[in-house]
């Protein structure tokens, strides 16, 4: 596992797949990670490293050996040729092609297969990858700061849009403290890319890039949800864009476009769901999955935060609440609209799991299981 977390961020569009060769000592003969860009799988890596001492030893690996042709050969195959004794696995593969497919060619070699092992962590580990896989869009985390009232912002002036603010500086300072802060960094890397409105960025001026210092093949896609196509050209968006600025519209001038995309942006036009022309936000998460990204954060505003949940496309809540309360009915909430107008139809959050970080802690669950459905 700790192998296969070195793949953060270096693997995607892929799973993060870490691979252990030991002989009947318990002697580690081979290792092994995967990176897209490496394009050899794990075991193979770990095979290769181990050479004739693979043959008799135990291969341990967090993701069942794939058994189909893909960039690479059958892994499965691989580790047959090598003479591997004994396959010790956490979960199968959730790609269709493979889902107990490999286990099963193993098994048919004579191979002794064990799986289920640390099953929980390992399905965390590539939960983005098995919704992208199964589906072909994003696993969407919705992720907030808030205060234990549920506020995100406090009472904007006149000139901001109070249901678009997020929780930075131009709403007078941070909610959540420094450790919680630096662990978004940690979620940023976790992502192929991360949304925000239109709002967002005219109050708050975010940079949305991932500072957690870790290597990533792929820059942190900045995804901005803009109708009209309001983004400032002073913005330092704009300013820091090299082709890692997605604005996705559904109302707007075609020179507005030109303009942005002169300054180095994407600007791709979606289907709107609302008379005011806001993009729907399945055809958003579809337009994100065909750009093989694998996974979703959404940092946004309360309108954003909202439009995710009523559209349904959101997976997984990532929530930090600090020791604070706003209350008034001019802070802004986490999610504004119009809300659910029944308890049963509330989003109901499974799964949860607390983190704290210093003085603040954090809820994360799920609204989906990534691995079902």
């Amino acid at each position: 596992m700790e192998l296969a977390r070195q793949g953060v961020g270096l693997a995607s569009p892929n799973p993060c797949v870490g691979a252990i060769v030991a002989d009947d000592a318990g002697t580690i003969v081979g290792n092994g990670f995967h990176t897209y860009d490496g394009v050899k799988h794990a075991e193979v890596l770990a095979l290769e490293q181990a050479g004739s001492k693979a043959r008799g030893a135990t291969l341990y690996i967090n993701l069942e050996p794939c058994s189909h042709q893909g960039r690479t050969g059958s892994c499965a195959d691989a580790v047959i040729a090598a003479g591997i004794r004994r396959v010790v696995a956490c979960i199968a593969d959730p790609n269709p092609l493979v889902s107990g497919r490999g286990f099963a060619r193993l098994r048919d070699a004579g191979i002794e297969v064990a799986s289920g092992i640390l099953e929980e962590d390992a399905k965390s580990l590539n939960e983005s990858f098995a919704k992208y896989i199964r589906h072909h869009t994003p696993l969407v985390t919705l992720k907030a700061a808030m205060t234990l009232d549920g506020k995100i912002a406090p009472p904007p002036s006149e000139s901001q849009n109070p249901t678009a603010l997020g929780a930075g500086g131009a709403t007078g300072g941070y909610i959540t403290s420094e450790p919680a802060r630096a662990h978004v960094q940690e979620l940023r890397h976790q992502h192929d890319a991360i949304m925000v409105g239109v709002g967002t960025v005219i109050a708050d001026d975010p940079l949305l890039t991932d500072r957690s210092g870790h290597p990533r093949r792929r820059p942190l896609l900045r995804v901005i949800l803009d109708s009209l196509l309001r983004l400032p050209l002073e913005s330092r968006l704009v300013k820091t864009a090299k082709d890692d600025v997605l604005v996705l519209c559904s109302l707007a001038e075609e020179k507005k476009k030109e303009r942005l995309q002169a300054h180095g942006i994407r600007v791709v036009q979606v289907p709107y769901s609302t008379p005011d022309g806001r993009p729907d936000m399945t055809a958003v998460a579809r337009s994100l999955g065909e750009m093989e990204i694998t996974g979703l954060l959404i940092e946004g505003g309360a309108m954003v935060n909202w439009a995710a949940l009523a559209s349904g496309i959101v997976d997984k809540v990532f929530l930090y609440y600090a020791p604070k309360i706003l209350a008034g009915t001019g802070s802004v909430p986490f999610a504004a609209g119009p809300g659910f107008r029944h308890m049963r139809d509330a989003a109901h959050v499974k799964s949860l799991r607390l983190h704290r970080f210093g003085e603040d802690f954090a809820v994360e669950g799920y609204l989906r299981d990534p691995y079902q459905g």
